[in-house]
């Protein structure tokens, strides 16, 4: 659980960017995911390291090898732990001109994170250095050492995203989302899906279920392969929104999640009829449905032009549930 102190630090991280004049809850949530996926490289490869010179042998596939990634820059300057050191012009340069270019080509080439970042942008201009470097030091500043804080951390962030549900981006509370997840109990064997998921809450709260109560997936090489080639899916069509999702979702250490840009509501869905064992969600709130894009079967289920009623129509307490359009 995260502390007072840590939620002070959080408040005045986003005063921060605030103040620098980037006050959309998804932009924010977007660079700081950035930047907390940045610094938890630097954590994997230290412990690497770490590994490495106590078994006195060398780092096996290091994320970040030694020598140079181009003309300016070597592997270590784009490390946190070296960066964070730099004045605000050169920090801004490392992260721009190497980092941020060097993680959107992490992963495999057909992974979701992969996919997901071929169009990410970082949005802070040259001018915003200053504010930058702020940010840096208040997010090194904050103890994160324990997995459990960094999942709270990330949920407080995504929290602030409820000033957003204009856009349609409501996020379901934690103890909700943890509550729906005991209730269903997923086993090593599900097959997973989220059909509107946001930054991936319903995928990262199973995974914690399935790290608390099985961990035999650890152990056994079959379910371990399930649990990273096959478990987690989840469906959206705001490109920002797969982006946080895939970095939550690796943040969290699930490093092959089926993340894919889809309406759920389109006719185009019956590919993946019947493929999940196991559906978590909380449907979309905002916007209208395009009738003549709808797939055939929802409409038989339901006709409404609101897309929660259609996507979970079974627990939908709408008054318009069977109600004909217009």
């Amino acid at each position: 659980m995260l502390t007072g102190e840590i939620r002070n630090q959080i408040d005045g991280i986003w005063n921060t960017f605030w103040t620098g004049g980037i006050s959309n809850p998804l932009e924010v949530i977007e660079q700081l995911t950035y930047l907390l996926f940045i610094k938890r490289l630097d954590e994997l490869h230290t412990m690497a390291e770490s590994r490495a010179n106590m078994l006195d042998q060398p780092i096996k596939d290091p994320i970040f090898p030694a020598g140079q990634y181009n003309d300016d820059w070597q592997y270590q300057d784009m490390r946190w732990s070296y960066f964070k050191n730099f004045d605000a012009a050169r920090m801004y340069r490392v992260i721009t001109e190497a980092v941020f270019p060097f993680i959107k080509t992490m992963g495999a080439d057909e992974s979701a994170f992969a996919k997901h970042m071929k169009d990410a942008r970082f949005m802070l201009p040259p001018e915003k250095a200053g504010l930058l470097t702020s940010v840096v030091d208040k997010l090194d500043a904050i103890e994160m050492e324990d997995r459990d804080t960094k999942g709270d951390l990330y949920e407080y962030l995504l929290s602030k995203l409820a000033t957003a549900g204009q856009n349609g981006q409501f996020r379901t509370p934690r103890h909700i989302i943890k509550l729906m997840v005991a209730m269903v109990a997923p086993t090593p064997r599900d097959s997973i899906c989220d059909p509107a998921c946001g930054t991936a809450g319903f995928l990262v709260a199973c995974n914690e279920y399935l790290r608390d109560h099985h961990p035999e997936i650890f152990t056994d090489p079959a379910l371990r392969r399930h649990y990273d080639e096959a478990m987690f899916h989840g469906f959206d069509f705001d490109s920002t929104m797969l982006r946080v999702a895939a970095m939550n979702l690796l943040l969290h250490g699930i490093e092959q999640p089926d993340i894919v840009n889809r309406d759920s509501l389109a006719e185009s869905h019956s590919e993946v009829t019947e493929a999940y064992s196991l559906i978590l969600a909380n449907p979309p709130f905002a916007g209208s449905l395009d009738y003549e894009a709808t797939a055939k079967d929802l409409l038989d289920v339901v006709k409404t032009k609101r897309p929660s009623c259609s996507l979970w129509p079974s627990f939908c307490g709408c008054s318009k549930r069977a109600v004909a359009p217009p």
